[in-house]
């Protein structure tokens, strides 16, 4: 699906979601059309300052800072020949302080983008396998997923704050319990949806990128290890931070069960990595 339309479908899903949300809300605990046109207010707020500012919403959570050309040149040099080759702008470079390995791209289109790595990326992985890494990112700035994600992720966010606020306000209604009741499940499963829109847009363009990257650099078995070395740490140190925004990572970085893993922004480490050595054979490269 072209880029834009995907981006529209997200909005108007999410709309729409909000909106009968507003509508549920009203019905059971009063205001009707009113509360409808306050939850449609909040739906147009809120896309609008994803659009404009998921961006710098997620760098911001994640105390990301914008590198300048003099900082880590090497880098920058890694970055400007992979954008090169992906035929795009070179984005901005922003360094996450984190020991944790990792990595995602972010912003509203490739004039806009910035690719994130953490300071444990750089520690853990080789030259090689962090050029994977951020072709890997880059493939998702070419194709324009990053307006989506980001935007997903935000307004996924959003949604699972509203509903920890629906039942936290609900131990301190004198409202009848029923209909209580019926409105902490109404925001449960707004926020198990605007996940699960989330989750559809994600986990397929992460194969996507994962072949963008191995036939950019020629080098599919180099991100194979990293997502191995990614995961492997992961599984031992899990990232502090918001799970809504999971699918900007290079791999989930945060750890769960069972339940997490039925909702997984990202398909299966080694599914991937089986993916990368099929496209490894085909490109005569043997390992």
């Amino acid at each position: 699906m072209n880029p834009r339309l995907r981006t529209a479908a997200l909005f108007a899903a999410l709309t729409a979601l909000l909106v009968g949300v507003g509508w549920l809300v009203g019905a059971l605990l009063g205001g009707g059309l009113l509360t409808v046109a306050v939850f449609l207010s909040i739906a147009v707020a809120m896309n609008i300052i994803a659009y404009f500012a998921s961006d710098r919403i997620v760098l911001w959570s994640y105390r990301a800072r914008i590198l300048e050309e003099n900082e880590l040149p090497w880098l920058h040099l890694m970055v400007r020949d992979l954008a090169a080759r992906a035929g795009i702008p070179k984005p901005r470079v922003a360094l996450i302080p984190t020991s944790v390995p990792n990595a995602f791209a972010t912003g509203r289109s490739p004039r806009h983008a910035v690719v994130a790595v953490t300071d444990g990326l750089l520690r853990t992985l080789n030259r090689e396998e962090i050029e994977a890494v951020i072709a890997h990112e880059l493939g998702h700035v070419k194709h324009r997923d990053t307006l989506v994600m980001t935007v997903a992720a935000t307004i996924a966010s959003a949604f699972a704050f509203m509903a920890r606020v629906f039942v936290w306000r609900s131990f301190f209604s004198d409202r009848d319990a029923r209909n209580l009741a019926i409105v902490i499940l109404v925001a449960f499963l707004a926020a198990i949806g605007a996940m699960l829109l989330q989750l559809a847009i994600s986990r397929q363009r992460e194969f996507y990128a994962d072949e963008f990257s191995a036939r950019t650099t020629r080098r599919p078995m180099a991100l194979a290890s990293a997502l191995r070395k990614i995961e492997a740490s992961v599984r031992y140190r899990p990232l502090d931070g918001n799970p809504a925004s999971a699918s900007l990572f290079i791999v989930n970085p945060f750890r769960g069960g069972a339940i997490i893993k039925l909702f997984s922004t990202h398909p299966p480490t080694e599914e991937r990595i089986a993916r990368l050595r099929e496209i490894a054979r085909e490109m005569g490269i043997f390992a």
